[in-house]
């Protein structure tokens, strides 16, 4: 197909320094749980990236010097030439499709607790270290020497990034990772030296650093600055104005200007908190400040606006970590005028969790992420079929669509059967929560590619048994069915239900099907930690209820630390006027009185509702897979030869989790695999040289 010339421009060459991107899109440096601990790994998922089209592959944060690691999250590491062979199979893998390699430098300063090296942490003035788990470590002042080491550490770490194949080095001032910033923001540099007070002084550091990487690699590789241009805190903090006139002071230092959001969680939003585009606003004028290419983020999943941007002159390349995750081939997908099959972000941040999680990242439009090199994934395609096999897939939600559309795929002859009128399963409801609409992008791009495979037939209003099951001679049975809403308090904090009595009882499976708590007092107990139960909340407060939100946890939504948006979620909640009483058990309701007990001393209080929404665990739809294996006896004559259960069927979790299980089942199936094997590759580190004898004499008994 041929691409829209309105996207022309988007293929233009950018030229960085002594280098050249063959086009404006560009991989901005993000964390993926891979790190130093998974480099083929990580090497493979770059590669994908590259493949995909984009310009600019950047690694994640690269920590410079052991005196600023952030364990327990995974990056990169270039402390020392030990690091170089691994660094270098990433940028090999980045080239190998001719894209340019970036290696994002980082002295992490006041953000590093060190639990790992266990160094004082560093920065500009005497201040504990600003980590997201208030870690009771203290940064000390760097003293001119502190600040000549650092200057030599950036320098020999540029070194190294070139020795290790690089086309791209950053100095990283941004996000409150990037220790510079500290210097740059007036809250955290207290200094009264050359290093402090005015701008100028606090920007000198960071000057320092660019002019001599450049100095050290500039010849031949790229030099781009990241910085934030708001800490969004006000004069307090580092500022759009002062963003601006630092990068106005620098203009022509750096050959780069990577624009960012202070911190991390405003830098990437989700987007039940923010729109695509949504940095436009922070980024508008920088790029009549300096004659250096500006990239700039902002969840870019659409052509058009990406477009908007660089004729307008907001922006010259068009960054992404977030997209790029959810489709590594958007770029390839716009030159070839297929635009419509691009896999678009929906901005719910599972990809972060597994950065604070110290897992490998994953993504809920895109199963194979983090699993190119483990399992041998890829996010585009997948292998032929083996045989003539038929399959049923039982269930349109996110596994189903999942397994029949990668089954399509393949090749193989799919009947996907929905017992309801439409296709998304969970997503139906869900989508039309407050704040969730993005996320029914998954069921839309699955649909849009079902639709004109001829191999995949899709009927509706299917509510099957398992006596049809038998009639219908499939080989292979795909049950995707789903799961329920418990109707009780069991769940991770009781495994008894409580008495429920006088009291109006809901579950979230009710409120997505319309029916609505008479009473105007209504207590939403949240055992489930994760999205639901905040939304809810929001949900019957829009509507007219008093709504109370009752969890064990010390917050609302409290697993949503790891997707950056709990802070967001509370506040939100309290600014509806909802009240949360964290750190509380549901013992039992009775005549519109709810007892609660505190969590750590069991110490009751009752409170007036009239209806109690659940939000709990969930069982999973076994019925019709209870049935049919009741009837196992009588496959072989229906000529079935496997049934499986797949998705929240299977286990209920996430919507991440239900796609990738459906990708699980298509990639698996006609070559399953050995179960006493290990699921997937791993690297193992290569051992040095031992001698226990020589360690223990060190420390002679005496």
């Amino acid at each position: 197909m041929a691409r829209d010339p309105r996207y022309d421009i988007l293929f233009d060459q950018v030229k960085i320094g002594p280098v050249v991107a063959k086009n404006r899109f560009f991989q901005v440096p993000h964390c993926n749980g891979m790190g130093y601990r998974d480099p083929s790994a990580l090497a493979t998922m770059r590669a994908v990236k590259a493949q995909g089209g984009w310009g600019v592959v950047c690694s994640e944060q690269a920590e410079i010097h052991p005196s600023a690691e952030i364990c327990p999250f995974i990056e990169l590491r270039v402390w020392s030439e030990q690091d170089v062979p691994m660094l270098a199979r990433v940028a090999e893998s980045i080239h190998r499709y001719d894209s340019l390699a970036g290696l994002q430098l980082c002295h992490n300063g006041m953000n590093a607790p060190n639990l790992y090296s266990r160094e004082i942490p560093m920065g500009p003035s005497d201040l504990p270290v600003f980590s997201v788990f208030n870690d009771p470590v203290q940064a000390r002042a760097m003293d001119k020497q502190d600040i000549r080491d650092l200057r030599r550490w950036h320098r020999d770490a540029a070194l190294r990034a070139k020795r290790a194949g690089y086309d791209i080095v950053y100095v990283y001032a941004g996000k409150l990772f990037g220790g510079p910033m500290f210097f740059l923001s007036r809250r955290f540099n207290q200094r009264t030296d050359e290093y402090g007070g005015s701008l100028e002084n606090r920007a000198r550091l960071l000057k320092e650093l660019i002019e001599e990487v450049k100095d050290a690699v500039g010849d031949s590789l790229g030099v781009a600055c990241r910085i934030s241009m708001d800490e969004m805190i006000g004069e307090e903090g580092f500022h759009a104005a002062e963003a601006r006139d630092v990068i106005a002071h620098l203009a022509e230092v750096p050959d780069l200007w990577d624009l960012t959001l202070s911190s991390w969680d405003n830098d990437s939003q989700t987007s039940r908190f923010a729109e695509e585009g949504y940095q436009e606003p922070y980024v508008l004028g920088v790029k009549q400040l300096t004659s250096k290419p500006v990239v700039g983020v902002g969840r870019f999943t659409s052509p058009d606006t990406m477009a908007r941007m660089v004729k307008q002159g907001v922006l010259d390349c068009i960054g992404a970590a977030r997209p790029s995750i959810a489709d590594p081939f958007i770029p390839e997908k716009i030159r070839t005028g297929r635009v419509d099959e691009i896999r678009e972000c929906i901005g719910c941040n599972i990809c972060v969790s597994g950065d604070h999680t110290s897992s490998i990242v994953r993504c809920t439009q895109n199963p194979a992420m983090g699993e190119e090199w483990r399992r041998g994934w890829h996010p585009e395609y997948i292998r032929s079929k083996e045989s003539d096999a038929r399959v049923l897939v039982v269930g349109g939600g996110p596994a189903g669509l999942e397994a029949a559309m990668m089954l399509g795929r393949r090749g193989y002859e799919v009947a996907l059967a929905e017992r309801g009128r439409e296709l998304g399963g969970r997503l139906l409801h869900e989508r039309r929560l407050p704040g969730l609409s993005a996320w029914g992008r998954v069921a839309d791009y699955r649909i849009g590619q079902l639709t004109p495979m001829t191999n995949v037939e899709t009927f509706f209003e299917s509510d099957l048994s398992a006596e049809d099951l038998l009639a219908f001679g499939f080989e292979h049975i795909v049950l995707a069915t789903g799961s329920t809403w418990r109707r009780d308090t069991v769940a991770r904090n009781m495994l008894n239900a409580a008495p429920l009595e006088g009291v109006e009882v809901f579950t979230p499976d009710d409120l997505m099907a319309g029916d609505r708590p008479q009473a105007k007092q209504v207590l939403i107990y949240d055992d489930d930690h994760y999205y639901m139960g905040g939304v809810l909340a929001e949900l019957l407060a829009k509507e007219g209820h008093e709504v109370t939100l009752v969890t064990p946890a010390s917050g609302a939504s409290s697993w949503t630390f790891n997707t950056m948006e709990q802070h967001k979620i509370q506040a939100r909640l309290l600014e509806a006027n909802i009240g949360i009483q964290a750190n509380r058990i549901l013992l039992r309701a009775q005549s519109g009185q709810v007892a609660l007990g505190c969590t750590f001393t069991g110490r009751e209080e009752k409170i007036e509702v009239g209806a109690v929404v659940l939000v709990t665990a969930r069982l999973p739809r076994l019925g019709l897979a209870r049935a049919l294996r009741a009837r196992e006896a009588e496959w072989a004559d229906a000529g079935i030869k496997s049934v499986s259960v797949i998705g929240d069927a299977l286990a209920p979790g996430t919507i991440a989790a239900a796609v990738w299980s459906g990708r699980r089942y298509a990639e698996e199936f006609d070559t399953p695999p050995d179960p006493d094997a290990l699921p997937f590759r791993r690297e193992v580190a290569e051992l040095l040289p031992f001698d226990l004898g020589a360690i223990m004499a060190r420390n002679p008994q005496r």
